[in-house]
């Protein structure tokens, strides 16, 4: 790391042509992270991804060769295939009772050969992500084309779209961590999350949101601290764009880095400011091309239990604007009430967050990630950088709180609805960034490290017994209370 030890005004100078290589360890554990994202990809059963039956309807519809979504009955999605459909629908639905499920080996078997005796379409319903960018699936459609092409039933044609959508995420966070130009070991410890692993190794488009939301914040301080180069320049233009339309509500992390010019000649705040604005753009543009309608649909209320309808979206701003104050007030207590959930899913849960890790495992995950902050930047950076880029995090999360009470919420609740903590994984490198010191702490990288390759081992195990070997409970568990010791030490459903 001691080439990276320069100033502020040093970097921002761009004294240094390169940042500093990337270490043995760094490598290893960026491998650990590929391994670790391949066995969630095969061993997770097909739809046990938050949303992943969804996100694979709205992929076939691209593979299909068709962007937009359509109208039928009152349901918002399209004509699908119905072999696909009932992969879902038959072989492994999501909408179980809450008892214990347990996948085996016949249920693939089953599902591998059903394709002959499900001919014909039908209407595929899927609101929740009907407006979503066509980007954001490209991955994922591309394997279910590839998978198509080679002749394999729908069942590997699934597979293999979870596997391309995997190697784009990693290729993303691989172009991310490259480009990075100091604190590497920051963005490294929020890849080692085994909830990063898991949704980049499903059919979730959070491959790639997690992968631009990272390579976005990368190029705007490689910019912001080594020049703008028009290789550079040219990637950040392409970047902002598509993570706008990946998740409007990162785009603000590209003011990460911002700051004042430094003569006139000085480019690199108003290139940053042009790809933000070209991002605001982007998205502007794909909702008025598509329609710009926002998709209700129903949901579980997290405070009664009820079905209710989600607001729509005027309404729902009109009773911010008409109430600022009490916004706020929903918001904070949403926050403080939610938080201890937010830092369970970001560290690790799975299937539809119904299984946790052992708890002592998520105490592993805080020493990981403490670990990383305190292996040191290289960087000398002041208080006001890092109270900047604090800013920017907090601003996001707000930003993604408030989308979710626009858009996910019932009309006037006075609580936030389907925040979830993997939402805020592209932010976290940006935070651990602002808290890492200049000089690292002896032993820390071992510590880092160890913690790190423990902790995903301990994910994968769980994952593999939680679905294949005990089973687990659809709905959510509490810890025993008698016996914390099972608690600590066994994933939530052997409590």
């Amino acid at each position: 790391m001691r080439n990276e030890r320069i100033t502020v005004a040093e970097g921002r100078r761009a004294s240094l042509p390169v940042s500093a290589p990337v270490s043995p360890m760094q490598q290893w554990l960026l491998a650990a992270i590929c391994l670790a994202t391949l066995f969630f990809a095969l061993v997770t059963p097909p739809f046990q991804a938050p949303d992943e039956n969804q996100h694979y309807m709205k992929a076939l519809l691209l593979a299909d060769g068709r962007v937009f979504t359509q109208t039928q009955a009152g349901m918002i999605g399209a004509e699908l295939p119905r072999s696909a459909l009932d992969l879902h629908a038959t072989d492994f639905p999501t909408d179980v009772p809450p008892k214990l499920r347990q996948f085996d080996r016949a249920m693939l078997e089953k599902a591998w050969s059903a394709d002959a005796a499900r001919p014909g379409k039908s209407f595929a319903d899927f609101p929740n992500v009907a407006s979503y960018a066509p980007t954001l699936y490209a991955p994922g459609a591309a394997g279910l084309m590839l998978g198509d092409a080679a002749g394999l039933p729908r069942l590997g044609s699934f597979y293999a779209g979870r596997m391309v959508n995997a190697l784009a995420g990693l290729m993303l966070l691989g172009a991310a961590f490259a480009l990075l130009p100091f604190g590497r070991n920051a963005m490294l410890a929020a890849a080692l999350l085994p909830t990063f692993c898991y949704q980049t190794g499903s059919l979730s488009p959070d491959a790639i949101i997690n992968g631009l939301g990272f390579l976005g914040l990368a190029l705007a301080l490689r910019i912001a601290f080594m020049g703008a180069t028009p290789a550079r320049s040219a990637a950040l233009l392409v970047t902002a764009p598509l993570l706008a339309l990946a998740k409007g509500v990162y785009l603000p992390l590209i003011a990460a880095g911002l700051d004042r010019p430094e003569g006139r000649k000085d480019v690199r705040p108003w290139l940053l400011l042009g790809a933000m604005i070209a991002g605001a753009a982007a998205f502007v543009a794909w909702m008025k091309m598509s329609g710009g309608s926002q998709a209700l649909y129903h949901i579980a209320s997290r405070k009664t239990g009820e079905n209710v309808m989600t607001a729509p979206l005027a309404a729902q701003l009109g009773v911010i604007l008409a109430d600022p104050v009490a916004y706020v007030r929903i918001l904070c207590s949403s926050v403080v009430e939610r938080a201890p959930v937010y830092a369970l899913q970001i560290a690790g849960r799975f299937g539809w967050n119904a299984i946790l890790l052992p708890l002592a495992a998520y105490a592993l995950a805080a020493l990981m990630i403490g670990a990383a902050i305190l292996t040191g930047s290289g960087l000398r950076i002041g208080i006001g950088q890092r109270l900047w880029w604090l800013t920017v995090a907090a601003g996001s999360a707000l930003l993604i709180e408030t989308a979710m009470y626009l858009t996910g919420t019932p009309l006037g609740a006075d609580y936030i609805q389907g925040t979830q903590g993997r939402y805020f994984l592209p932010i976290l490198p940006l935070v651990l960034l602002a808290l890492t010191p200049e000089k690292g702490l002896r032993g820390s990288h071992a510590i880092f490290a160890g913690a790190a390759l423990l902790l995903l081992l301990i994910a994968m195990a769980t994952v593999f017994d939680s679905f294949w070997v005990h089973g687990f409970i659809t709905s959510d568990g509490m810890p025993p209370f008698d016996r914390w010791s099972d608690a600590l030490l066994l994933p939530s459903p052997r409590w």
